[in-house]
């Protein structure tokens, strides 16, 4: 149930405390003060690598926790990408932020770097686009090295050398 008080407050506080005695003054304070304790800078739990082929469509997701509300920004490469341009949609949805390509092309595949942001603090993360074939590590990471195919080629062009 929830009180109608003479200065306005949270429903969370209404429903549990009532009015606290229609006191303004006490109400004031102690709403203050809870305000104060829910506030967190942005946290942001691991987030997913994600494969998608050339020509189809691809997302990236980041979901951080904070109070207030975080803001988002996405990079690549040190460079800020922008809503709309390159055939991307970055979309807000609460706490979490999401990178849309419509059409991947091999241009779009690499590291990408989330950043949440609000006005305690700041978090970020690294989230991988990665194409078919792309070997991962057991932490769903692209491997810095060559792909199992191509150690394959190597190994039978440096056989046939030694053999003859």
């Amino acid at each position: 149930m929830l009180l109608f008080c003479k200065q306005p407050k949270s429903a969370v506080i209404q429903a549990t405390h009532g009015c606290l005695g229609d006191s303004p003054i006490i109400f004031y304070t102690m709403n203050m003060f809870l305000h104060s304790l829910v506030q967190d800078p942005p946290y942001i739990p691991d987030t997913r690598n994600v494969g998608a082929a050339v020509g189809q469509k691809g997302i990236l997701q980041c979901e951080a926790a904070a109070v207030p509300s975080p803001e988002f920004e996405w990079y690549k490469e040190d460079r800020r990408l922008l809503n709309g341009l390159n055939g991307i949609q970055i979309k807000k949805t609460g706490d979490r932020s999401m990178l849309t390509f419509f059409n991947v092309s091999e241009e779009d595949y690499g590291n990408y770097t989330c950043v949440a942001v609000n006005k305690l603090g700041t978090s970020n993360t690294s989230v991988l686009l990665f194409g078919p074939g792309a070997v991962l590590d057991g932490n769903n990471r692209a491997s810095g090295g060559m792909s199992a195919s191509l150690w394959l080629l190597v190994i039978l062009l440096v056989h046939f050398l030694f053999k003859f």
